[in-house]
This record gives structure tokens, C-alpha cells and sequence, in this order.
């Protein structure tokens, strides 16, 4: 890794250039048709570069804030690399995201520029009065200027020069912005610095085992962590060939892309693995993967079963590993040559100090259960929540981060997972806010009051469940709950939606107010809500 500039987009693309791996396929882009346009590293330097100039155009620099708003496509790789190598900070959004989350993400941070597409244009178009720091938007899929402020990507990109002196970047001068949701309040935007690449760079070889003669795939999309630390920029600072695939899951497809594109290195999360292990067996016969090294996965806690099917199935090990937004990267993780065991988030690596921290701040003896944290001053730390900096510095006690998680450590080191210290609900590796979700829910003129919920699901890992008080004469029919689902995917995304919705007479709160959301978990699951004494009457 440079000594002197620790750009991130710099060190992707023309550092890998420099080192004679320009003619080398960087991005294997597969289509939703399956239509393959392969870009080498020297073309992803050149596309970046043009973006970095047209951002120097629009007057956009080191400091200011872009996002991107789009599904998967090849313009989302070149708009990030061209922004970090402007130095501006570069958030990106998920494409599903409805009108509220987009008001919340792209207000608090006051991105200057957002990149989409026309049809996702149609959401923001209602909010942007709403958003007086948004000063350019940029179609990627318009021939035309359309307005003043929204622009052509290919227009401008035709514009603009091939060439572009990245600047000699500081390890903490900031990068890349994600949002994440808490039990309340609003989303916090977890600001990273350039420097992570270093971490995500030493994970991917340590971690993920990956080499300069790979092929890997990460089934992530870009508006996570995971799609932006392991889908760009671990990987491609090693100069790894990658597969990215427009498509979303389609278990015949995937196994056609594993086989065909020779992938030796896989990365996904458990939600996909366990919607692989239900197809019908007929869809696995015939399946030959000889290249296919290993699996990792992300998200959520693996279940040892989904292990075992794996194994039969591909005749491969499935590597679990434990991050989250704020770390920016792997943190604790099985891999290969680390004896697996079933069950276990794997142990530390290098350059992490992970405990298991008591309430009272004491380190817990192995087998004890306490709070996951991690010994400040790792590479890929977050370095702030964005416009909130007491949220921040209540997250670090005693010089340790504290995740929210809950877990244990065993004799011979191996982290075993136990569940979040507050509310927020891991639905297919994403998290999910209660509060947004009861928020939307609230907006429906039905709605009198609603409590939000996640439990264990076999396939999702947890679901949402919502707990609903409607107005007087309003009952809970087929089109009511149907309607209740359009409304929160449209609102928040198609992450959010409830997978149940319950009708009750009222739902639990405290004096102050508060929803007791473990009381509706409890009331769900059977089990003793415990005290109650603070209940409302």
C-alpha cells in the first residue's frame, strides 16, 4: 500500500495500472440477459477519471458530498471511484429505497450531487424542494441535459478528459458514507476515511484468501458496506478479477454464473444460502464448480445447517464473518486453514482487538456473556457519525467500541454470537429500523398507533412483525394488509415490510411513552415479558 497517498480510488485503479495490470479484466459486468461486457483495470482508471473531471466541472470538490442512487449497473463503479478521487465523500443509496428514506438520508447529509436513474428520479423529484443543498443531478441513462441541474452522465462524460491527477490522499481525509438505522430516532450516516483500504485490502487476502489469479464474486449490492468494502475496493486493490451480476436472485442463474464464470472465491450472506438450500435438488444435479475455492458469508450469524447442506451440495467449506458499518471491515471471521466451528463468528483478526466487556466495564472471562466490543484504533474505524456527535462518542467507552451486539468468547478464542442489545431487526443481512417502520405505518389514515418487532425466521434470519391499533370501525381485512405492505415498501423499502401484520386493541408503552417492544416479542414468542410495572394503565 502507498506510503504517501492512501486514495482509495487511486489505489483500485491506477496504482493497479502502474504495477502492469492495465490490460487485466478488472470487472466481469454480467446483465440481467446474461450479455457480458468485460472492462479492464486501464478502462476503469480512464472512466473513473472522466468522472473525477466532470465533477471538476460542476464545480464539486474535496470535501463535498455525492450519492448515488441506482441498481446495479456499471456507472455506479465509475461514479464512486471518481468521486473518492476527487476527494469528495461518497455515500451510496439503496435503490429501493422509498420517498421518507431518501428525505432522510439525502437531507442529513446534504449531498450536492446525486447520481440515479430516471425512473428512480420520479421519487425524488416530490422531496427535492425539500433538499436545498442538492444542486446537481445526473441521469445515467438520458441522452440529453433534461434541466439546468439535471444533467446527462453520457453528455458529460463525452466532455470530459481521460486523464486525471489523483491527489496524494491522507489516510484520514473522509470517503465513504452509509446510512444505518438505530432502535429510534433517525437513520446515522457512518462516515469512513480513506485509510480503511487497508484493512479491507489485509481481509480480503487473510480472510477471504483472495489472489491476484482469482475470480470472486460478491452478491452484495452496492448500497452496503459489504458491496462497497468487498464488491470494490478490497478486491480491486489487489487487483482481482470480479463478477458483478445486473440480476437479482435466480438460483438456475447463479449456478450457470458460478460454473461459467469460473468464480473461485464467493461471498453472500446467509438469507441467499438458505433460499438456495429450499430449491427443489433438481436444480443442483449436473452442477460442476471445479473451480470454486470456498464460500464466505456475511450478514448474520450462519446457521450450522445451512453449513452442513453446503457441504453436500458443493463439497465446499462456507467461512462465516462477522462486521458491520461502523468497522467498515471483517473483523471476526472463520477462514480457511482456521478449523471451523459450527455455530461460531470465528475468531479475531489481525490488527482487531475484539472482548466481551460486562456492563460495569470489566472483560469477561471465557464463557461469559457480555457486550462485543472492539479496542478503538483499527484501520477502517468509522471516524463520525455524520451531524451527530454525541451518538458517536457514546458508542466508545473505556477506549472500546461498543457494537450493540451481545456475545461470548470461548477457551481457544472463537466469538459466539447472541443477539442485539437493542431493537433493530436483521432481516436478510440488512438492518431495519422499528421506528421507520412504525413511522410509515402511522401515515395511513387507518393506522391510530403501531409497534415494529423483529423474530427468529428460518430463512430471513429475523422478519418483521407489526403490531397495529386501528381507528375505531377499521378492521384488518386482505386489502388492508396489502395495502399496509405497498405503503412501507414505497416509504422505507422492500426490506421493511412486515411479514406479519397483527391487529391489536392497543399496544404497550411505558409512562414516558416509549413502546416496549420486548413486551410484544415476548407476548409473539410465548415467553414472561418480565416487569411490566412501567406500563401504561
Amino acid at each position: 500500500m502507498s506510503a504517501d497517498n492512501h486514495n482509495i480510488a487511486y489505489l483500485c485503479t491506477g496504482k493497479i495500472c502502474e504495477n502492469g495490470l492495465a490490460d487485466k479484466v478488472a470487472m466481469r459486468w454480467i446483465s440481467p440477459q446474461f450479455e457480458r461486457t468485460d472492462v479492464t483495470f486501464a478502462e476503469l482508471d480512464e472512466q473513473s477519471n472522466r468522472f473525477a473531471n466532470v465533477l471538476s466541472s460542476l464545480g464539486m470538490g474535496k470535501g463535498d458530498l455525492l450519492c448515488t442512487f441506482l441498481p446495479k449497473c456499471m456507472e455506479q463503479f465509475f461514479v464512486f471511484l471518481g468521486s473518492l478521487k476527487r476527494e469528495m465523500i461518497t455515500g451510496t443509496l439503496f435503490s429501493n429505497f422509498g420517498e421518507d428514506a431518501l428525505l432522510d438520508r439525502l437531507g442529513d447529509s446534504g449531498a450536492q450531487v446525486l447520481v440515479t436513474k430516471r425512473s428512480l428520479y420520479k421519487k425524488v423529484e416530490r422531496i427535492r424542494p425539500r433538499l436545498p443543498h442538492l444542486r446537481h443531478v445526473i441521469l445515467v441513462d438520458v441522452a440529453d441535459h433534461l434541466a439546468d441541474d439535471v444533467l446527462s452522465y453520457a453528455r458529460l462524460m463525452d466532455a470530459a478528459a481521460a486523464t486525471f491527477e489523483t491527489p496524494a490522499t491522507s489516510a484520514g481525509t473522509p470517503s465513504v458514507l452509509h446510512y444505518t438505522s438505530g432502535s429510534t430516532g433517525k437513520p446515522k450516516g457512518v462516515l469512513h476515511r480513506h485509510g480503511s483500504i487497508l484493512q479491507q485490502s489485509r481481509t480480503c487476502r487473510e480472510v477471504l484468501g483472495l489472489t491476484p489469479d482469482d475470480i470472486f464474486w460478491c452478491t452484495a449490492d452496492q448500497g452496503w458496506v459489504t458491496g462497497t468494502s468487498y464488491g470494490i475496493i478490497g478486491p480491486w486493490s489487489l487487483g482481482v478479477t470480479q463478477v458483478h451480476y445486473g440480476g437479482g436472485y435466480d438460483a438456475g442463474n447463479w449456478m450457470d454464473l458460478l460454473a461459467g464464470e469460473g468464480v473461485t472465491v464467493w461471498y453472500t450472506a446467509p438469507t441467499a444460502l438458505r433460499m438456495l438450500m429450499r430449491e427443489d435438488g433438481e436444480t443442483y444435479e449436473g452442477v460442476d464448480l471445479p473451480a470454486l475455492r470456498h464460500i464466505c458469508s456475511v450478514g448474520e450469524p450462519l446457521n450450522p445447517e445451512v453449513m452442513t447442506w453446503a457441504g453436500k451440495t458443493f463439497g465446499r467449506e462456507i467461512y462465516d464473518t462477522w462486521f458491520q458499518t461502523e468497522t467498515g471491515a471483517i473483523m471476526i471471521a472463520n477462514r480457511p486453514g482456521l478449523p471451523v466451528r459450527p455455530g461460531s463468528m470465528g475468531t479475531r483478526i489481525s490488527g482487531v482487538e475484539p472482548a466481551i466487556v460486562a456492563d460495569d466495564g470489566t472483560i469477561c472471562s471465557p464463557g461469559e456473556h457480555g457486550n462485543l466490543c472492539v479496542k478503538q484504533g483499527w484501520d477502517s474505524m468509522f471516524i463520525t457519525y455524520l451531524n451527530n456527535p454525541t451518538a458517536y462518542a457514546s458508542k466508545f467507552r473505556n477506549g472500546y467500541y461498543h457494537t450493540g451486539d451481545m456475545a461470548w468468547q470461548d477457551e481457544d478464542g472463537y466469538f459466539w454470537f447472541l443477539g442485539r442489545s437493542d431493537d433493530v431487526i436483521n432481516t436478510s443481512g440488512h438492518l431495519v429500523s422499528p421506528f421507520e417502520v412504525e413511522s410509515a405505518l402511522l401515515e395511513l389514515p387507518e393506522v391510530a398507533e403501531s409497534g415494529v418487532i423483529g423474530v427468529p425466521d428460518e430463512l430471513l434470519f429475523e422478519k418483521v412483525v407489526a403490531y397495529v391499533h386501528f381507528h375505531r370501525g377499521i378492521d384488518l381485512t386482505a386489502e388492508l394488509e396489502l395495502k399496509i405492505r405497498i405503503h412501507v415498501a414505497n416509504r422505507l423499502s422492500s426490506l421493511a415490510i412486515p411479514q406479519e401484520v397483527i391487529g391489536v386493541p392497543s399496544v404497550p408503552k411505558n409512562k414516558s411513552g416509549k413502546i416496549m417492544r420486548r413486551v410484544l416479542k415476548a407476548q409473539y414468542l410465548g415467553q414472561d415479558a418480565g416487569d411490566i410495572s412501567t406500563l401504561e394503565e
